[in-house]
């Protein structure tokens, strides 16, 4: 007899009118900011209870699932492979989600006793307490519990529990500075706090689990880009920050405010933080490739190869192919990638034989591109501020298109404006060997030719100037 099956249907019958309800009233449109707020409050709270009856019966699927015995499983009564499996046919979500039930039940759920049938107390009975209560749902099981259990085995079972009961107080609204019910985030802080001075061992244990977890994986590549995912040891994730506040610190402006006429132009950069930081990993990637000291393949430096033919580079028309990746790039790809790094000219017959090959066409050497780095400063873009070190040196006229490779016709741009300078409308000429830049027609009303730097030795000459006149 399924004792569950008409309070279940009861259940549904009644969210299913709130939320039809809801809709075709449009509730929380017509609603006052105070009753939208309650609203979510009340939801949110149903939530963890229907949450914590999810938990529950995770834990029994689990309890079911470890017999000895694979066929008296209860996973492989219903064909699954594992308990993960099984969750996501019955309830949809992601295998990380059913992975994350998965933790708060072992958690919180009662043991049985092989010899007298009886429920035994959860490993956190507070943090189960507060479940059953509506206090702490799915997340913030995990929040209370996580950083404790990594504490095992170094700290008893009886001083994680006490902890617990601490921390479970602040997710009540009883902590002992009587603030109010911690949100998952805090009480994650407050476990994390805990977990430190409970553990005596200190860092060193943990660390060596980072570093058994340590991880970069590319994954399939898609025609919406390679994901990412892995795990980064802590100084390695400090290190990655450091580059990526370096790049994406505040912007300050290249020009000198000495008139009103020569106002600094400001860029509006629409990106996301995300976005920001992937270009910023994008550009230390190329700063790591051309130093010179990483390991070589083949007796050469690691070399980004991008292919594409002749006809379709300067059309701007066709594909290109990055080794590596078997998604296709535009040719504005193939373009930003010839015009910071070398050319080699392959030439192939109709049945595609290799009838001749030229030699490399190095871009610029690093004579020029210190020479360069010297005029301008950084990125010419006004208002980015990115440094000489971290930027490319682009063709003002492309190699394709017979630019020379010559200082008068190279100029720094950092990774982010090089490879996007077409869509965000900048316009770059060589004005007698010095860069000048007009704004997009977007950027307020000053579309003069401009020159730009943030040389401190042509600023000073330039102060100078005024100074004189």
């Amino acid at each position: 007899m399924d004792l569950l099956a008409q309070p279940l249907d009861d259940l549904r019958s009644q969210v299913v009118d709130v939320l039809r309800a809801a809709v075709s009233n449009r509730v929380f449109e017509r609603g006052t900011e105070c009753e939208l707020a309650r609203q979510i409050t009340a939801i949110a709270e149903i939530v963890r209870f229907v949450e914590a009856l999810l938990i529950d019966a995770t834990g029994e699927v689990m309890r079911r699932s470890e017999n000895a015995v694979r066929d008296e499983r209860m996973t492989s009564h219903l064909g699954c492979r594992d308990v993960t499996e099984l969750l996501q046919t019955l309830t949809r979500l992601e295998p990380r989600s059913a992975a994350r039930l998965q933790r708060a039940a072992t958690a919180v759920r009662r043991a049985v006793s092989p010899t007298t049938g009886e429920a035994l107390d959860a490993p956190f009975p507070s943090v189960r307490a507060a479940m059953v209560d509506g206090v702490v749902g799915t997340d913030g099981i995990l929040a209370i519990t996580g950083p404790l259990q990594q504490t095992a085995p170094r700290v008893s079972s009886a001083a994680r529990r006490e902890a617990a009961d601490i921390v479970v107080a602040e997710a009540r609204g009883e902590g002992p500075d009587a603030a109010p019910p911690a949100c998952a985030e805090l009480l994650r802080i407050h476990a994390q706090t805990w977990a430190l001075a409970l553990d005596q061992d200190g860092a060193e244990p943990r660390e060596r689990i980072a570093e058994r977890k340590r991880s970069v994986v590319l994954g399939v590549a898609t025609a919406g880009g390679v994901p990412i995912r892995g795990t980064l040891l802590p100084e390695v994730a400090a290190q990655l920050q450091t580059i990526f506040d370096a790049q994406l610190s505040p912007a300050v402006a290249f020009d000198d405010p000495i008139t009103a006429a020569d106002a600094p132009l400001i860029v509006r950069d629409e990106r996301t933080r995300p976005q920001k930081q992937h270009d910023a990993l994008a550009a230390a990637l190329g700063v790591a490739a051309s130093s010179g000291i990483l390991p070589t393949l083949g007796g050469y430096a690691p070399t980004l190869v991008v292919s594409v033919d002749a006809d379709d580079l300067v059309a701007g028309t066709g594909f290109a192919h990055a080794q590596g990746c078997d998604q296709p790039v535009s040719t504005l790809v193939a373009r930003h990638v010839a015009c910071a790094g070398a050319i080699q000219r392959v030439v192939t017959g109709s049945d595609g034989r290799i009838v001749a090959i030229g030699t490399e066409e190095r871009v610029f050497n690093r004579y020029q591109r210190r020479a360069i780095a010297l005029r301008d400063g950084g990125c010419v873009i006004p208002g980015c501020g990115v440094p000489a070190g971290w930027c490319e040196i682009h063709h003002v006229t492309e190699h394709a298109r017979g630019g020379p490779t010559h200082t008068d016709n190279g100029v720094l741009l950092c990774w982010y404006h090089h490879r996007f300078l077409d869509r965000i409308g900048w316009q770059l000429r060589m004005n007698s060997g010095v860069p000048e830049v007009k704004a997009p027609p977007w950027h307020g009303t000053d579309h003069r030719w401009r020159p730009v730097t943030t040389s401190p030795v042509r600023r000073k000459k330039r102060v100078k100037r005024v100074l004189t006149t």
